[in-house]
Parts: structure tokens; sequence; C-alpha cells
């Protein structure tokens, strides 16, 4: 299974600066990803006690996880078994959803709950790597956590479904979210039907790039703000190869919908989104201009 994480993922991981609408930004420092004991943005974030590195708790230079779709990732890539969006029931989806992967099990890694934060497998400094990830309780660090996101373990606690109020503890069932590791469109588009049409005529068709192959749909509100038309770049809403292994066009290689096909973890926008309120009246997805971006509604 190939996984698109060129000129994306990769990117951003080496670079911490963004620029965005012209201005330069301080980028990860300044969001809920920033989870070293430097992190003094506000009460709203989680930050580990003994460690002032930002970038440890995703990735690492040396020893990653090589089976995962994310450069250098430094996690234990989550086990669990996860309920999907095609297991509501609802008569409107007709896309062939695949086992949940890419980009979205290195977000659901943490996001799903089931270990801690802190389950790495290269610790800062020497002698720090642990071939498993650190194992169920990750490496132990203590935190700090005012508004009550973790638990002792370094867990997230108080999910939606677990009657809390913490969105960002998404769970592992997944029938409540958007679909993720879905066919774009229900289908149709692939390395042989680049221009579609998709299978739901009310998408819109995707910009195509034969190397990988990749798939993007161009951020039109971005725009003069940091994106370029025609070009790949951060801020467009990213689609990653794989192989559907159902619906009605499984079996070949065609762009799915991922969580990082909406939020960019390394940007400061609201909740990650490829989009900023400053060019958006206040809000980023004002309009549900991040929503009809690729629904044609």
């Amino acid at each position: 299974m190939r996984q698109f994480v060129k000129a994306s993922l990769a990117t951003a991981v080496v670079s911490a600066a963004m620029v965005a609408a012209g201005t330069a930004s301080a980028g990860i420092t300044n969001t809920k990803h920033y989870l070293g004991a430097g992190n003094t943005t506000g009460s709203n974030h989680a930050s580990a006690n003994d460690t002032g590195e930002i970038c440890i708790f995703c990735h690492t230079p040396h020893g990653g996880d090589i089976g995962a779709a994310v450069p250098l990732w430094n996690k234990q890539l989550s086990t669990a078994t996860f309920t999907t969006y095609d297991q509501l029931g609802t008569s409107t989806l007709d896309a062939g959803i695949t086992t949940i992967g890419s980009i979205s099990i290195a977000c659901l890694t943490c996001h799903d709950g089931t270990q801690a934060i802190d389950n790495i497998i290269n610790d800062s400094g020497s002698g720090g790597y642990v071939a498993n990830g650190g194992g169920v309780g990750g490496k132990s660090y203590t935190w700090t956590s005012p508004d009550n996101s973790l638990d002792s373990t370094g867990r997230f606690q108080g999910s939606v479904d677990d009657g809390g109020t913490n969105i960002f503890e998404i769970g592992t069932d997944l029938r409540n979210d958007h679909p993720v590791s879905v066919q774009y469109g229900g289908g149709g588009v692939s390395a042989s039907a680049t221009a579609g049409p998709t299978r739901d005529t009310d998408f819109t068709v995707p910009q195509y790039d034969a190397t990988g192959p990749r798939w993007w749909i161009d951020n039109v509100t971005m725009q003069g703000n940091g994106s370029t038309a025609g070009v790949l770049d951060k801020w467009d809403f990213k689609l990653y190869t794989r192989v559907a292994t159902g619906g009605r066009f499984a079996g070949v290689d065609e762009p799915f919908v991922e969580c990082g096909s909406c939020h960019d973890p390394h940007l400061e926008t609201d909740t990650f989104l490829r989009i900023l309120p400053s060019v958006n009246s206040g809000a980023s997805n004002f309009g549900s201009k991040v929503c009809l971006t690729c629904h044609a509604k």
C-alpha cells in the first residue's frame, strides 16, 4: 500500500516556520502540539515536565518506525480495532472504506486514547532508544495538564464518546466523525482516469501529479495568501494514494480522504485546519469553506 507523503508532511517536519498571509508565523510552538516543558502558551495545553523538546513526541532523527507513512515516526502505531463510518448504516455512503491507515493511523496513535502520548521509540539524549515504543505506559514523563485533558499516565481522558467534553480524544469508534480511509468522491478517479468523473458528481475533481501518483484539491480561499493555483503546497487539501478493498472501484490506486486531508499538525490555525482565520472572516471554517472545497454543493 502506498501513501502520499511527498512534498507535504516531509516538508512540514523539516521546517518549523511557516509563512501565512505574507507574515512570518511561529508555527507549532504556538499550537497544542507543543508538548515540551517550555510551553507557555496558555491553560489549554498539556506539557511534559521532563523534556523541553517539541518534535520528539512525533518524530525522531534516528531509529524511527519505517512501517509508518510519516517521516521519521517516533511512536508505536495504534493497534486498536476501529469502528468506521460505513458501519453507521447510512444510505448515502457509496464509497469504500479500507483499513484505517496512512496518515490517519499516525494521528490516531495519540487521538484514539489507547496509549500514552509519551509512548515514544527514541527518547531525547543518548541511551533512550526502546524498540517497542516504550510499552503501554510510554516513557512515564510527568505531565502538567491544566485542562485535565491527560490522565496521570499521559493518556487523553474524557472523550465525547465516554461522556466527557474532550473532542480531541476521538476514541476508536469513528462512526460520528468525518470518514477517513475512504475513497474520494465515491471512487472513480485513478491514475488511469485522472479526470474522473467521481461516482458522486457533486465532488470537485482533484488536481493530479503523476509523481507518486498524488492528488489534491486546490485551496482557492488561500490563493494569494500562501497558496498557488495548480501547485501542491501545505494549504491545499491533500488526498492520499491507496488501494480500495471495497466499493465499486476496488483494487486500483486512487485518492483517499485521510485526517491529513483537512488538517496539518504543524499549522498555527484553529484545529490545525488548512485555512487561516485572517483570510476567512475570523473563523477557520467560516462559510463552510473547508467543506465546500471538496463538496460542490
